[in-house]
């Protein structure tokens, strides 16, 4: 069993997009779970590569998601903890392949909206990252110390996560006119 370092912060990140949508037709969860392979992939040219939803043994929604995060191809095992309309926490113990080899991290990733007072909504995408005993072991076989493992790490996840914020904003948002066309008819 892999152990979480939730003592360590490999990364931590958050960005914040705002849209002209209200509130109330914004469906984080709906667009998570129901988010086209191809539609992911325009959120985070070219790091992002494939994204499906599934469901855990025991009944959980589960994002998986394949994306390059600076030199490291990461398949995330999203388990929704949290899925609600405005707000899911979503955590993953995910694999990562390195050019040097394998190893894993877990990534706690929050997506949030929040009603703004000119009936737009602020979306916020907020990223951390914690090491396993796995990842501690697999740097220090490879002679690089944690302090400058989390800086390579800041470097490329924030960068990511910076790029990938308002093109997740406004996926969310067309989904949510989407609905509302679909509503109205």
């Amino acid at each position: 069993m892999t152990s979480i370092r939730a003592d360590l912060v490999l990364s931590q990140s958050a960005f914040s997009h705002v849209v002209d949508v209200p509130f109330d037709a914004i469906d984080i969860a709906s667009w998570l779970f129901t988010l086209p392979d191809a539609e992911y992939q325009r959120c985070a040219p070219p790091d992002h590569i494939a994204a499906g939803a599934t469901w855990t043994d025991d009944g959980r929604r589960m994002s998986i998601n394949v994306e390059q995060i600076g030199t490291g191809l990461v398949v995330q095992h999203y388990v929704g903890e949290i899925t609600e309309k405005n707000y899911c926490r979503m955590v993953s113990l995910s694999d990562v392949f390195t050019p040097h080899g394998r190893t894993k991290v877990q990534v706690i990733w929050e997506l949030s909206a929040k009603q703004l007072a000119d009936g737009k909504t602020e979306y916020t995408n907020s990223v951390i990252s914690h090491p396993t005993d796995d990842f501690l072991a697999f740097i220090e076989k490879m002679g690089v110390s944690f302090e400058q493992a989390a800086r390579d790490r800041q470097s490329a996840s924030g960068d990511h996560n910076r790029r990938e914020t308002p093109l997740f904003a406004e996926s969310i948002a067309r989904a949510a006119r989407a609905r509302l066309a679909a509503n109205n008819c």
